[in-house]
């Protein structure tokens, strides 16, 4: 008993001495629905409230003005509303893409490149075999060119990881140099007139090897590929037996050994659908939008797509969303630097202060803050 008295006393005094805080961060186990729109509405209401006053304190424009604008940049016109989503596809697609990989907990930060050269293959097939092969070959061909390179691109760092252990992170950042090299040697050795560095619009008299307009509409097909791919995607990851294999080896390679999945396999198998996807949105950048290639053809999409698919919880349809928010601020404040004679580094401005709010409300969907017990008893026995 002497002891135990002993010991009280002494937490109490230990307790005493230090002054507990009232409030602690806790991980939530779950959040229901319900509670996770109000905080993601609220956040995106809160990005809206500083860009505005951003805009205000630097150029000292009515935020109402640049509201409108953002709104008109993004969705104003039809062509700027197919923009909008033929953007978000094609973001979306490589986030996609970097996935499976990322649940894997490998760090595919190469898919800048992989979609690079998957572009160039469609490219490549374009300008070589575009007056030898009819158009729905040539497509297949392009199709097969561009998801294979992808593939490859991405296989390469993931034999490295499973057979000697390199850093993903770094291989897979420094190929995206290699691809932009490579795509830029092709540029010059192709380019028109020589030595011009840009190749331009490839055959734009026969158009072959452009994506066909669906009913009309230039990019309804890249739109249709992405919405398959995200319901592919959703399916495989969470219903398939490859998707299980997926999440185990992400939480543990010793669980995932002692199950008996082949960790190995599964880290080329993931590197080459993630490959492959990004290969896939190469091919519709190439085919479907911009009808040529150069180093400047995925523009950063393949970092930002880690943002996107980190932000969603590696949830291909939370994904939609994200890509839709950040392709829409992008769009808008591109037209407010052109409508108040801003230069392009405004919108980079208000783009980063609506990712850096919707990763803050991410704190609160993983996170709550609780009262301390031991400070609610200090309070009541005072």
């Amino acid at each position: 008993m002497s002891e135990t008295k002993i010991k009280t006393s002494s937490e109490k005094s230990v307790r005493g001495s230090f002054h507990e805080p009232k409030r602690h961060i806790v991980r939530r186990n779950s959040i229901t629905w319900k509670k996770v729109l109000p905080i993601r509405f609220l956040a995106f209401v809160i990005a809206i409230i500083l860009c505005g006053i951003v805009t205000y304190l630097l150029t000292g424009d009515n935020p109402i003005d640049i509201y409108k604008t953002i709104i008109d940049g993004a969705v104003g016109t039809e062509r700027r509303r197919w923009l909008l989503l033929q953007n978000t596809a094609i973001l979306l697609c490589i986030s996609l893409a970097v996935t499976p990989a990322f649940m894997m907990r490998f760090w595919n930060i190469g898919a800048e490149g992989q979609a690079l050269m998957g572009g160039l293959s469609a490219a490549a097939c374009m300008l070589f075999l575009g007056d030898a092969l009819p158009a729905p070959a040539l497509i297949a061909v392009m199709v097969i060119c561009s998801v294979g390179t992808g593939a490859i691109w991405a296989m390469i760092p993931a034999i490295f990881k499973a057979k000697w252990n390199t850093n993903e992170t770094l291989f897979t950042l420094m190929m995206n140099y290699i691809a932009t090299q490579i795509v830029s040697y092709f540029v010059y050795c192709n380019s028109v007139p020589k030595g011009s560095g840009q190749i331009g619009v490839i055959n734009a008299s026969t158009k072959a090897g452009w994506f066909p307009a669906l009913g009309g509409y230039t990019y309804l097909l890249n739109i249709i590929i992405t919405v398959v791919l995200t319901i592919g995607i959703f399916i495989y990851l969470r219903m398939s037996k490859h998707g299980f294999e997926i999440s185990v080896v992400g939480k543990s390679e010793n669980t995932a050994n002692y199950l008996g999945i082949k960790v190995k396999a599964v880290i080329i198998r993931t590197m080459l659908l993630s490959g492959a996807v990004c290969g896939l949105a190469g091919l519709m950048l190439v085919g479907g939008t911009n009808h040529t290639i150069s180093t400047a053809t995925v523009g950063g999409r393949g970092f930002t797509a880690i943002m996107v698919s980190w932000l969603g919880s590696f949830n291909p349809l939370n994904m939609i969303i994200y890509a839709f928010l950040i392709v829409f601020m992008e769009r808008g404040a591109i037209e407010v630097s052109t409508v108040f004679g801003l230069n392009d580094s405004f919108s980079s401005i208000l783009t980063g202060i609506l990712i850096f709010c919707i990763i803050g409300n991410n704190f609160f969907l993983n996170y709550s803050v609780k009262k301390n017990n031991h400070a609610k008893k200090e309070e009541s026995a005072k």
